[in-house]
């Protein structure tokens, strides 16, 4: 029994009409493995591993399906030979557009990777790396490329009530232990150097402030370092690399000088925020991971 031989086209079904006419926003894939070439804190350039989400909407009603094969291909090594800025994403964008013929007039590109960056202990002469989460999401669409940068800094939040409430306790011990006329300077001193000397402790908690940027359309490269520096010296308090005993004791004077709710913290991150003329809009959330309580305490804040 002989067979017909096949055709030299392959089938391409994708392009039968649709069952359901309807236009759909968002047509596309999740989670792309894919190399990323960033900018170092240096000014050079690494790349880095990152995942990738990118889809285009369909315009195109009765058409069944996207060319989707090509959205994948288009971005395999087009983000690893050039260093990412406004201008690699655009065009890069725009192709993915164009490899649509027609069935797409808006593309989106959301980028997930680590920025690895070296930070110095804070009285001794060591430092260490530290890995901060960015978000990079590109809109191209007929109204132009809109981009927004997403990040997360770390930070020590100590209560302020709880420290009120500890230097009652500490005050009520030291008048029990000491009167008027045995309180001298140097048995003070030893005192509070001993273990009577802290009859309570504030509770403190690793906090995390999550942002999300809108940047303004002159920003041509993103300004990782820059904004991770504001948010950390707005806050006061940031997670700490290497840590030595002197850097240990900085860190204890530190979080006695930012005493904070998450509504302070909230506060601080806004007016950093606010304040940098690269940003068109902020959105930003802090969550303080109690050790009080079972629950998080957490503030929300955006502007422009």
């Amino acid at each position: 029994m002989s067979t017909a031989p096949l055709s030299d086209r392959l089938p391409d079904v994708a392009g039968d009409q649709a069952q359901a006419a309807r236009l759909l926003d968002w047509v596309g894939m999740g989670n792309i493995a894919l190399p990323l070439r960033i900018e170092d804190a240096d000014g050079g350039a690494v790349t880095v591993p990152a995942s990738a989400d990118i889809g285009v909407n369909l315009v195109d009603p009765d058409a069944r399906g996207i060319h989707m094969s090509r959205l994948y291909l288009h971005l395999q090594d087009a983000l690893s030979s050039r260093t990412l800025d406004r201008a690699s994403l655009e065009r890069v964008l725009r192709d993915c557009i164009e490899s649509q013929r027609g069935l797409a007039d808006r593309v989106q590109l959301t980028l997930r990777y680590g920025q690895l960056l070296r930070r110095p202990a804070l009285a001794s002469a060591h430092s260490g790396w530290k890995t901060y989460p960015v978000e990079i999401d590109a809109i191209l669409s007929p109204a132009g490329l809109a981009l927004t940068l997403s990040l997360s800094v770390e930070y020590s939040s100590t209560c302020p009530a709880s420290a009120a409430l500890s230097r009652q306790l500490n005050a009520a011990r030291f008048a029990g232990d000491f009167t008027a006329a045995t309180a001298g300077y140097d048995a003070v001193r030893d005192w509070l150097e001993s273990p009577r000397g802290l009859a309570a402790t504030p509770h403190a908690q690793r906090s995390r402030a999550d942002v999300r940027l809108q940047l303004a359309e002159d920003v041509e490269t993103f300004p990782i370092l820059a904004i991770v520096d504001a948010l950390e010296h707005a806050l006061g308090t940031p997670v700490q690399t290497a840590v030595k005993r002197e850097d240990e004791q900085a860190f204890a004077s530190l979080n006695a000088e930012n005493l904070m709710f998450c509504e302070d913290a909230a506060r601080r991150v806004a007016a950093a925020l606010s304040a940098d003329p690269r940003i068109a809009r902020f959105d930003a959330t802090v969550s303080h991971f109690e050790s009080l309580h079972a629950h998080d305490a957490v503030a929300r804040v955006s502007g422009p």
